[in-house]
């Protein structure tokens, strides 16, 4: 759900592109007293909602929602103002991103709100263990450290270690209770 048709769309059509195989469109909105309809009429596990919604703004749009307990929130802007991260995540936002996020960034993300984790910013996630770090823990060179986590990147069909974290956290890895993990 966005202000802007155009990037609502957009938006639907990376998601299909990208993740068609995680993630289905079930509708678009572009104004929030619209917003729960969609949402109800596919019983939604995840709304991704613009923070610039009119005309009472995305957190407006995120607290009608959240009647609706099942279905995580996740909140866009096309600002980096931390005030509207708070107020999203005030409103019920189980996570934020701004628009600027790079798509496959976006993707992993989602995936990660959709396993019952919260992400605040999509840098934090993308940042995990420096390849330095990772080296220094296995005993090896960093050039051994980089290929070694291409290598685990490549063989779990994941793109970055951001997806990588999404993954983990969709089949319960990243929790004790693998009672959450696809069939």
């Amino acid at each position: 759900m966005d202000d802007h048709e155009l990037f609502a769309r957009g938006l639907a059509l990376m998601l299909t592109t990208n993740a068609g195989d995680r993630f289905e469109v079930g509708g678009t909105t572009t104004h929030v007293e619209e917003a729960p309809a969609p949402v109800e009429s596919c019983a939604a596990d995840l709304a991704l909602v613009d923070l610039a919604m009119p005309p009472l703004g995305g957190a407006a749009a995120i607290r009608q929602i959240k009647r609706r307990p099942a279905t995580r929130m996740f909140a866009l802007s096309g600002s980096d103002d931390p005030e509207l991260a708070g107020q999203a995540l005030r409103a019920g936002a189980d996570g934020y991103l701004t628009k600027s996020a790079d798509p496959e960034v976006l993707v992993a993300t989602l995936l990660t709100v959709a396993a019952g984790f919260r992400v605040l910013d999509g840098e934090l996630l993308a940042r995990g263990p420096e390849t330095q770090d990772i080296a220094n823990r296995m005993l090896v060179a960093e050039r051994t450290a980089k290929r070694t986590v291409a290598s685990l990147l490549n063989r779990i069909g994941t793109a970055n270690r951001v997806e990588a974290a999404g993954l983990a956290g969709a089949y319960g890895l990243l929790d004790h209770d693998s009672s959450n993990r696809p069939q």
